[in-house]
């Protein structure tokens, strides 16, 4: 089943790849992106976790740790 608008998704396909687990993301090893390393700085302060900042995390590390301090803060709810 097609979508009438490409923008749209089927009904039908409740399952979208827009949304991947870390852990399954081919650049997932590279180094976390600068709006990751400045997120994840924000959310640390925030949540009162400065070492949860750290420069040496991978893209995927980064998505995680970020997920968890967004939990703590309350953010991205």
């Amino acid at each position: 089943m097609t979508a009438p608008n490409p923008t749209e998704h089927p009904k039908s396909d409740p399952v979208s790849n827009a949304e991947k687990d870390p852990e399954n993301w081919v650049t997932g090893d590279e180094a976390m992106t600068g709006a990751q390393a400045s997120y994840l700085k924000t959310l640390s302060e925030e949540a009162g976790k400065p070492e949860a900042y750290d420069t040496s995390l991978s893209k995927a590390e980064a998505s995680k740790r970020i997920d968890e301090l967004q939990g703590t803060t309350g953010r991205g709810a």
